[in-house]
């Protein structure tokens, strides 16, 4: 159990916080925090309907101005996010209008436009770098003959501007690149909303930036993947913790995240060091971050791959079981320009915690989602995990192998004494749910495909698992 960073808060009294597009694992954590951090929520879920619908109509300008013009009603005092596409950006805009802190709102643009983010990485830490170039397209327009900046395939290409690395890929020639970039008219409409909000601000924030757009090129790199999570306070950035991203063999698709990391001491500070240079170039000064990339062990090469002006909220409850800190507090005082390093610490509860990602590869599978009687048990057998179930109609599971090259269907957090004891946890909890453990490997292997490679066979403990059934 988290301690409160003020214990004697009275919640009548404590000041309110406005949370923007609070869902999935930011709505369980804040509500936890509730007692002593009294909040409300404002924003709407991308991922389900009717809420979804408010993307037909929804500009950040609007939205900013209308939250500002309740705010002291409201009695809001500050304001937190950690949704990547539209929240982040919204709370940086709307602290800076209120004088509350916050992120800059420049700061926030850099990290998102990718190719700008690319650029500045170049400037300051070239060495971890990876070669880049602007697709001479449009979403929808013919792909160029010959890639540019002296880029040649295999090529990975994602858009400037996105989340969830949504339409991320790699291509291995000129024919997979059109047909990748090749959308339907429904599929243009919601790629067009979901860039345009952060286009318009960024056209009068920082008018020298590419269209947003557009598709990036980046050269493959090799290694295995890894999010570290910090924050900056008074322009000072401070390591919070490194998290292991482990892929499915032979894809780009995380299988689970691990934490702590396996990764060495002298490669995580030399990480710290590369995000330094980068948020002091772009002046994020305020707030949480992620910085998510490859390392190479054959070569020994640090690899940024994209950083995130927020909190990576799927990481939070593992800080929170092995470390015994919620990094959802640490937003929280953020808000109100407090050193969440103040903040007391909970007695950890685990040695080591995952959060699995549940995936299919086969795009006609019908996947069983966990019954009630399989949730209760689930529950009863382990009550320190949580559950997430992702059910999709057969429409919504195409755009995902478009856009994604499989399906999340589940994702379950646990906890366990070592990395051995949360395998077996797994398992027996996969069993329950009826899916298959997200272990490929053996438990102690660490090296795993982390930019994409090409695709392998599926693993046999995947396509033979009852719970997949092809649809006929």
């Amino acid at each position: 159990m988290m301690q409160d960073a003020n214990s004697n808060w009275d919640a009548t009294t404590a000041p309110r916080t406005l949370i923007l597009f609070n869902y999935d694992w930011d709505q369980i954590e804040f509500a936890r925090l509730a007692g002593a951090y009294p909040h409300d929520s404002a924003g709407f879920d991308l991922f389900s309907f009717p809420s979804n619908a408010h993307l037909v109509r929804f500009d950040m300008t609007r939205f900013v101005d209308a939250l500002a013009r309740k705010a002291a009603k409201c009695g809001w005092q500050a304001v937190v996010s950690n949704h990547e596409q539209f929240g982040a950006l919204a709370a940086a805009l709307l602290a800076e209008r209120m004088g509350w802190p916050g992120t800059p709102v420049n700061a926030v643009l850099a990290c998102q436009h990718k190719h700008h983010a690319r650029q500045v990485l170049q400037q300051v830490c070239p060495e971890a770098n990876c070669g880049f170039a602007l697709m001479a397209a449009r979403y929808g327009e013919p792909v160029p003959e010959s890639l540019p900046g002296g880029l040649s395939y295999p090529a990975f290409v994602k858009p400037i501007k996105a989340a969830f690395s949504v339409l991320a890929r790699a291509v291995n020639d000129r024919s997979e690149l059109q047909a990748h970039t090749r959308f339907g008219g429904w599929e243009l409409w919601v790629i067009k909303r979901l860039v345009e909000p952060f286009e318009r601000i960024a056209r009068q924030r920082m008018p020298q930036l590419e269209s947003s757009h557009r598709m990036l090129l980046e050269q493959p790199l090799s290694g295995d993947q890894y999010n570290m999570d910090g924050y900056v306070l008074n322009g000072q950035a401070h390591y919070v913790g490194m998290v292991d991203a482990v892929h499915y063999p032979g894809t780009q698709c995380f299988m689970r995240f691990d934490y702590p990391s396996r990764l060495g001491a002298d490669v995580q500070a030399r990480a710290m060091e590369v995000a330094r240079l980068f948020l002091r170039g772009i002046g994020f000064t305020h707030g949480l971050f992620n910085m998510e990339f490859f390392y190479d062990p054959k070569t020994d090469k640090l690899s940024v791959i994209e950083f995130n002006p927020r909190l990576a909220s799927q990481f939070s409850d593992l800080y929170a079981q092995v470390d015994g800190v919620s990094l959802h507090q640490y937003a929280m005082e953020l808000a109100y320009g407090r050193d969440p390093a103040l903040v007391p610490r909970g007695a950890p509860a685990a040695g080591a915690a995952s959060s699995f990602v549940y995936r299919s590869f086969v795009p006609d599978a019908a996947i069983r989602m966990p019954s009630d009687g399989q949730r209760a048990a689930l529950a009863q057998a382990f009550p320190d995990s949580q559950l997430f179930c992702f059910p999709k109609t057969r429409s919504q599971v195409q755009r995902d192998f478009k856009w994604l090259s499989s399906y999340r269907y589940g994702i379950l957090h646990l906890g366990a004494d070592d990395p051995a004891a949360l395998r077996e946890r797994c398992e027996r909890a996969s069993a329950l749910l009826g899916w298959p453990a997200p272990y490929a490997v053996p438990a102690e292997s660490t090296c795993l495909p982390a930019h994409p490679v090409p695709a392998q066979p599926l693993p046999t403990y995947i396509a033979t698992h009852p719970a997949f059934t092809l649809e006929t």
